[in-house]
């Protein structure tokens, strides 16, 4: 006698339109936090599956919670990065870009490499701020901390990446 098992899933059509309609957002998001396309899309992958595990309670405020969860990743993943090998990301090859999306892209590369060196709570912090155009107090819930802390990480944030890039040299090789 062979039993034969039906799997039967049903997605809220809410969750759905939410996926749809923000992924790409979140994705722009996590990169931004990460500095890598591969694990970005990793932690939208993980992001999404945890928001909708939980979406009773995340259909309220999905963009809040999914943010949430991607700086938790995000931090989870910066604890299991100091216990493993370093990761190099293999560069995209440019074939036959015009010159000015090659500038665009170098001076990006550039703003992904400082936010990079941040601490992650500021790295956090000015891409919850000024990437996704949260106000303090909405970064604070999501960073779990007080606004003045989003304040002084803004501050302190947004100053150390005016060092970075001011230490970039120009295409002549100068500071």
């Amino acid at each position: 006698m062979a039993y034969v098992f039906t799997v039967v899933t049903t997605v809220d059509p809410a969750f759905e339109d939410f996926v749809r309609g923000r992924s790409s957002a979140l994705l722009r998001t996590a990169v931004l936090l990460v500095g890598d396309l591969h694990q970005a899309e990793d932690l939208v992958q993980e992001a999404l599956w945890r928001t909708h595990r939980h979406w009773r309670s995340a259909a309220a405020n999905p963009d809040a919670y999914a943010r949430r969860v991607l700086v938790n990743l995000t931090h989870d993943r910066h604890r299991r990065r100091v216990r493993r090998v370093a990761e190099t990301s293999l560069e995209p090859e440019l074939h036959a870009v015009a010159v000015d999306e090659v500038t665009a892209l170098l001076a990006r590369d550039e703003l992904v490499s400082a936010l990079r060196q941040l601490a992650p709570r500021q790295r956090a912090t000015l891409v919850l701020r000024f990437w996704e155009d949260l106000s303090i107090e909405d970064t604070a819930a999501i960073l779990d901390c007080a606004p003045g802390t989003v304040k002084s990480n803004t501050s302190k944030g947004l100053e150390r990446v005016r060092t970075l890039l001011a230490a970039v040299p120009d295409e002549q090789g100068r500071l």
